[in-house]
């Protein structure tokens, strides 16, 4: 009899625990994915990663035909070199034209004054080409240098630590501006989301701490409601839950699954 009050009694705590929890599924996902595509035209020259690679932050992911670019670039490096050139000539013939100013000042008794008056607006010529020169200079800089970050291009590298889920290209592959040629995920900063409904969205709120389980791998941790997403098209009735939770040491990936113990009270 005793035994039996006992059973009952802890099915009654047991049914009271789980009315007072809402149990829900959700998938680990990144918070770092990142998708790298070409800015410019091109072959594809040599691919250093596969699929399923660990990179990090600057290393190298794939490298394009560079010849249409070394002509671009040396192209817009020599116009600058031009451009210094003509600037130090006007610069030369300024101070050629000062010095037969000043000789001739000096001689002013003896010099016509038309003679004067010649050098004074070649002097004055010169200053205004200097200064158009000096346009030239600075344009052509700005050229040099939307070359010199078209080239860091060729090679593309990664922006951030992660692993390569993605690979579009391969060695000889044409690539378009736009185009998608390779995705990573940080697979540290690691969050889950869950689908709610309606009817218990007043149970959640932001910042609420909530029990998190990964059960391929026996792996539970608290975790806590980083945002409540509603769907951008209110006709569907959807609402997504992002969880933040710290994977520790342990293997969680994104795509696996996840289970989330909600508390009512």
């Amino acid at each position: 009899m005793k035994k039996t009050i006992f059973f009952s009694l802890l099915l009654l705590v047991i049914q009271t625990l789980s009315a007072n929890e809402i149990q829900l599924t959700g998938t680990v996902v990144s918070d770092g994915q990142k998708m790298i595509g070409s800015r410019y035209m091109g072959y594809v020259k040599e691919v250093f990663v596969k699929l399923g690679d660990r990179v990090k932050r600057e290393d190298d992911l794939y490298e394009m035909e560079s010849a249409e670019f070394d002509i671009m670039k040396s192209q817009a490096d020599l116009a600058l070199e031009q451009a210094q050139i003509v600037v130090e000539f006007w610069q030369e013939r300024i101070r050629i034209l000062q010095r037969r100013k000043e000789a001739l000042k000096n001689k002013k008794n003896i010099v016509p004054q038309t003679d004067l008056d010649n050098i004074e607006m070649m002097a004055d010529n010169a200053v205004t080409m200097l200064e158009t020169s000096r346009v030239a200079v600075k344009q052509m800089a700005i050229k040099a240098k939307q070359m010199a970050t078209i080239y860091n291009y060729v090679k593309m590298k990664a922006p951030s630590d992660g692993v390569i889920v993605q690979k579009n290209i391969k060695p000889g592959d044409m690539v378009m501006p736009g185009m998608l040629t390779i995705m990573l995920v940080d697979t540290e900063d690691l969050e889950i989301d869950v689908a709610i409904s309606e009817s218990i969205i007043k149970y959640v709120h932001r910042g609420d701490k909530v029990k998190v389980e990964i059960p391929s791998i026996d792996y539970e941790v608290d975790g806590n409601i980083k945002a409540i997403i509603p769907d951008a098209n209110p006709m569907t009735h959807k609402i997504t839950m992002r969880i933040s939770f710290d994977k520790g040491k342990e293997n969680i990936f994104p795509g696996m699954y996840a289970k989330v113990t909600i508390n009512k009270f």
